[in-house]
């Protein structure tokens, strides 16, 4: 039997600010543009959420799509919507790039889904900036497009 996969669509808005405490002000600026400004800036963040089982049931899936959108729900969506990304814990030591956060997502997703369910989270920033992430063990995060915007 063959494995199906379905991806799921969220969505949140969050604020964050592009900078590093790594970096001096000049390049930081230089780094980061105007992605860099003190006051920051916001996206509306697309969330694709990609899982996959091979076990079919008679009605077709494997899959529960209430369980996984509860999932998302209490993970994500409702830690990151409307609030400023650079508040998060998570990012007291890392920049809040696309790259970032799609891992952290992938990280807060993993341990509530069963082993080898979840199959790749994306992340749409900006009509140009597309951010995907296939857990460790798979290839590293795609970067495609522009730096930010």
């Amino acid at each position: 039997m063959g494995q199906v996969s379905v991806t799921r669509r969220y969505r949140f808005c969050a604020a964050h600010r592009l900078h590093t405490d790594y970096l001096s002000p000049q390049e930081n600026l230089a780094v980061f543009g105007k992605c860099n400004n003190p006051n920051g800036h916001g996206h509306n963040y697309v969330v694709l959420v990609t899982v996959g089982n091979r076990v079919q049931t008679e009605a077709g899936g494997g899959v529960d799509l209430g369980r996984l959108d509860q999932i998302v729900g209490e993970q994500v969506i409702t830690r990151f919507d409307h609030c400023d990304l650079n508040q998060d814990p998570e990012f007291a030591d890392r920049t809040t790039t696309g790259e970032n956060l799609v891992m952290l997502i992938w990280d807060l997703l993993v341990p509530y889904l069963p082993d080898g369910q979840l199959e790749k989270v994306g992340l749409i920033e900006t009509r140009d900036n597309y951010f995907e992430y296939a857990g460790a063990t798979n290839q590293a995060p795609v970067f495609r497009e522009g730096r930010h915007g």
